[in-house]
This record gives structure tokens, C-alpha cells and sequence, in this order.
């Protein structure tokens, strides 16, 4: 069936299949919806809605806590809907306390999307890899994913417990906070901004049983790691979330300057993505075979005098 007629498909138990699975899961970052169908088209298991894209998409501002839960959902749905690979969705901190947290569940739940991550940070909050973080309580923290555990209407639908606390209170204080969120009721845990490679190592093998998730950040505290250590520590979700917007970036600045100094982009035009190639991308050849479908059918009931 098309496309846009087949309707949304369950993508929870998906995602909680891949992360039982033997391979890590690679989940580029989507800023919007067409950024994740490219991420679905270039054969990725899974999607990430970036937190830092969608500030950066949405209000051209960096991620310092600027964006409502509502907006975050409103673009977690559009990418949802466009793709049919899960999606893994950043919801900061759950936007405030346990029953703020348990509305936040229930409206990513509903827009589709098959996880999110819930981070320990105080509202509001900054991108993980930014200075002068603070955390709330690791009790208060435990409450939280209590209460976003208890929230979700399916249990395919998987809680990251985030924590930002390297940064402020140490790696020891990390591991004892992400152990708490474990018992608290996190299918995952998300340990963020370790600082070297024996750190990264450390923290998988404080959680051997557990699913781990690797943020590759580029330019981040973190250190780029090869896919086969991560795989070999036992990483199960490695996301990249600004990749493809990096990558955008530089080549819209590049577009921009060339028709600034020349008055014309015809100077990059080889390196551009075809017109014809992107409507097939963005699914025109599927709008129009439903307009042909249609469109015969009302002119069959026009000839017949209707039904």
C-alpha cells in the first residue's frame, strides 16, 4: 500500500527487538523530517530526533533549555510520521517534576516515537557537552524515571535515564547516579560526556548486563571511538546527533557565499542534489500515483452518475 495510505505503524517493539539484538544500533540525528527520511533511506535502523537540531532548526538558537515540551513532541511527530524505522526522541529533563514527566511520556508515547531519554540536569538545562551544568538530586532524579516507567501505556516503549553528572560531580557519582536510575525502572542507560577512553571503558564495565548509550559528538568532551570498540565494550545505541547537521550547515554557507560573490549558485551545481532526484527522495512519485488513483475514480462515478 502508499505511503501516505498505510497508516502508522507500531515502531515501539522494534526498537526494543534491535536492542536485544547482537549488532549495535547506529542512530544518526534528525532535525526534521527530512532528515530523517534520508536517515531511513540511507538504511539506519533507527532514527534520533537531536535535541541540539531541533533548538537550532526550530529557533536558530543553541540548546540552552529554550524549547517547550510541546514543541519538542510537535517535531518528534513530524519525524515519526515520515519515517517507518523507531525513533528515539530527546525529551531533556521531562520539563519539570514526576507528573510533568508522566504527561511528557504520554505525549511522546502518543507521537509515535519508540524511546526517550530523560536527563538529570536542572531546568533549565544545556547541550551535554556545554560547561556549567547543574544536576538535581539523584532521589529526585529516581522519581522521575519511577514515574515515566509507570507512565508508558506499553513497556516496548523503552526510558533512557540520561545523566549529566560527570561533568559536575565525577565519574564515580555518574556510575552510582545511572545505577539508581536502573533500579528506579530505566530500560537504558545513557552515562553522558565521559572524557577519555578509559572512562568510556569504565562505564561498560560497571554496567556489563545493562544497555548502554554512546553519544559520538563531534567536537564534544568526548572522544571519537571506532564502532568495533564500542561494540567489543558492549555499547548496544550509539547516536550521532549533529552529523548531518554539521554537514548541512557548511553546505548551505557554501551555497550562500557562491550566490553572494557570483549572483548565481550555477558554479555548484555539480555538487548539488538533483532536482528530479530529490522530489523521488521526498516521495512525489507516491503523491502522484495517488492523484492518478483518485482522480480515475471520481471521473468512473462522474460517468456513471455517481454511486
Amino acid at each position: 500500500m502508499n505511503d501516505l495510505l498505510r497508516g502508522k505503524r507500531q515502531k515501539a517493539p522494534r526498537l526494543a527487538e534491535l536492542v536485544r539484538g547482537r549488532e549495535p544500533i547506529l542512530a544518526p540525528g534528525a532535525y526534521d523530517a527530512l532528515s530523517a527520511r534520508m536517515i531511513e533511506q540511507a538504511g539506519f535502523p533507527a532514527v534520533y530526533m537531536t535535541g541540539f537540531g531541533t533548538s537550532a532548526s526550530l529557533l536558530g538558537r543553541p540548546d540552552v533549555g529554550l524549547l517547550t515540551m510541546s514543541q519538542m513532541v510537535d517535531n518528534a511527530r513530524r519525524i515519526a510520521q515520515a519515517v517507518d524505522v523507531p525513533v528515539i526522541a530527546d525529551a531533556d529533563t521531562g520539563y519539570g517534576n514526576p507528573l510533568n514527566v508522566i504527561r511528557t511520556v504520554q505525549e511522546f508515547e502518543l507521537a509515535g516515537v519508540s524511546a526517550i531519554h530523560i536527563e538529570d540536569q536542572v531546568m533549565p538545562k544545556k547541550c551535554g557537552h556545554m560547561e556549567n551544568k547543574q544536576v538535581i538530586s539523584a532521589a529526585e532524579m529516581g522519581e522521575k524515571i519511577h514515574a515515566a516507567a509507570e507512565a508508558r501505556s506499553s513497556g516496548d516503549f523503552l526510558i533512557i535515564a540520561r545523566t549529566d553528572a560527570r561533568a559536575v560531580e565525577g565519574l564515580d557519582s555518574a556510575l552510582r547516579r545511572a545505577r539508581a536510575y536502573r533500579e528506579a525502572g530505566a530500560d537504558i542507560l545513557f552515562i553522558e560526556a565521559p572524557q577519555n577512553e578509559e572512562e568510556i571503558a569504565q562505564v561498560a564495565r560497571a554496567f556489563p548486563n545493562v544497555p548502554l548509550l554512546f553519544n559520538w559528538a563531534e567536537g564534544g568532551k568526548t572522544p571519537p571511538m571506532p564502532l568495533a570498540q564500542l561494540k567489543e565494550l558492549g555499547y548496544r545505541i550509539i547516536i550521532f546527533p549533529i552529523s548531518a547537521l554539521l554537514v548541512a550547515a557548511k553546505a548551505i554557507r557554501a551555497a550562500l557565499a557562491e550566490i553572494k560573490a557570483e549572483g548565481t549558485p550555477r558554479h555548484i551545481f555539480p555538487d548539488r542534489t538533483a532536482f528530479l532526484e530529490f522530489n523521488e527522495m521526498i516521495g512525489l512519485s507516491e503523491i502522484q500515483q495517488l492523484d492518478k488513483r483518485f482522480a480515475a475514480k471520481a471521473e468512473r462515478q462522474g460517468t456513471t452518475g455517481g454511486i
